[in-house]
């Protein structure tokens, strides 16, 4: 089924959006008035069984440029319920899941073709080199947050880190931005609520992914999009939601790329594998995260940060995962991974359970709205959610698989 949206149906869909931005917190009104903005023009969505596509405009015609130096992070939706406890979790009904299973990622050939989007700022004084010791906010949730890279090195480079980076988007009143991951060649995943608002039925548009993006700088240039992916349901509102429009079951978007540079930069980036109904998991629902992002609370969002935290599965919470972080806005999207870094050799030991390297088993969705928390939430990764948007993808352009 084809739907462009215009006419009544976008006067329809701006009283929605008012009502909707109330959600959101501050961001509220930069949402409606974006997507107010955006109600006015057409788009080309299709709705496939519980997938709905968007096709964006060729890249000569999606309108102006986007605006790298200025682009605002993506206002991270807040819950204001009071977070559980690990321990109220654990003692929750468990939330019922698939058999768990993961498609590997890959390495990528690593060739460079830099582009400078913003010029780049010299690290602050005082600013943090290494790795910050072990913290917690209110919630007493342990975490570490950290540069991915220390001064004068470029870790963001070089394989897993490559893999995620910055994505830029058209909000309708201007950029906006988000963090994304490859996990095919041609593929990266990030939050439904960086691609449309929650039951808004209408998408931002001229998404560019910059991978490894640094300091200004994206080592591996950019790449446009071709088509965004999300559940119908996330999209028309009608999703499961512990706080709707915020702690969701289904905020998770696939977004296939155009060709940069006569290939996929997939396969010079590498990509991530992606793990569904519990991948890395324990029995008692737990796994150790690692978390990447470009917060703008720090260092501006002109480095990536990687935040390392137990996370647990909260029934109360639509089968979300729970971490502690000091990420912040423009971490959205951002993946969630299990088993981050190159493997050793090992010699007398084995690897253990469940031990496929760099593989994405959700994405950053939420925080609370007191700050001082320090914890933040993210949907699920199930066969009917990421499987069936990466089905839907690679099915319409398998060439980006």
């Amino acid at each position: 089924m084809r739907v462009t949206v215009s006419g009544a149906l976008a006067k329809n869909a701006l009283a929605r959006i008012r009502i909707l931005s109330l959600l959101f917190g501050c961001g509220g009104s930069m949402l409606a008035a974006d997507l107010a903005t955006a109600a006015a023009e057409k788009q080309d969505i299709t709705q496939v069984g519980s997938v709905s596509r968007y096709t964006l405009p060729t890249v000569g015609s999606q309108g102006p440029g986007l605006d790298y130096a200025n682009a605002r992070a993506m206002p991270l939706p807040q819950a204001p319920d009071a977070p559980p406890t690990q321990l109220q979790a654990l003692l929750s009904p468990a939330v019922p899941q698939g058999k768990p299973s993961v498609t590997p990622g890959a390495v990528g050939s690593g060739k460079q073709s830099p582009i400078v989007l913003v010029p780049a700022k010299p690290a602050a004084e005082g600013e943090s080199s290494g790795v910050a010791p072990e913290a917690f906010g209110t919630s007493g949730h342990p975490f570490t947050t950290s540069r991915v890279n220390v001064v004068g090195n470029t870790t963001s480079s070089f394989y897993p880190y490559r893999a995620a980076g910055k994505l830029f988007f058209q909000t309708g009143s201007g950029t906006a931005l988000c963090t994304a991951s490859l996990i095919r060649k041609g593929l990266v995943v990030t939050a439904a609520h960086c691609v449309s608002l929650f039951g808004a039925k209408r998408f931002y548009t001229g998404f560019q992914f910059a991978p490894a993006y640094n300091n200004g700088t994206a080592p591996y240039g950019i790449s446009t999009a071709k088509s965004v992916y999300v559940l119908t349901s996330y999209l028309n509102g009608t999703d499961s939601c512990a706080t709707r429009g915020v702690v969701c079951r289904n905020d998770v978007a696939v977004m296939v790329l155009n060709l940069s540079g006569g290939s996929y930069v997939g396969t010079r980036t590498g990509f991530y594998g992606y793990g569904v109904n519990g991948y890395g998991y324990n029995g008692s629902n737990q796994a150790l995260i690692n978390q990447l992002g470009y917060p703008v609370a720090l260092d501006g969002g002109r480095l990536m940060q990687r935040t390392d935290s137990q996370g647990f599965v909260s029934a109360a919470n639509s089968g979300n995962t729970i971490i502690g972080s000091l990420q912040t806005g423009g971490s959205s999207g951002g993946p969630w991974l299990v088993n981050l870094g190159v493997a050793p050799v090992l010699s007398g030991t084995t690897a253990g359970n469940e031990a496929t390297r760099n593989v994405v088993v959700n994405v950053t969705s939420w925080g609370y709205t007191n700050t001082a928390v320090k914890q933040q939430g993210a949907s699920p990764f199930t066969t009917a959610n990421i499987g069936a948007l990466v089905n839907a993808a690679c099915g319409a352009t398998p060439g980006a698989c």
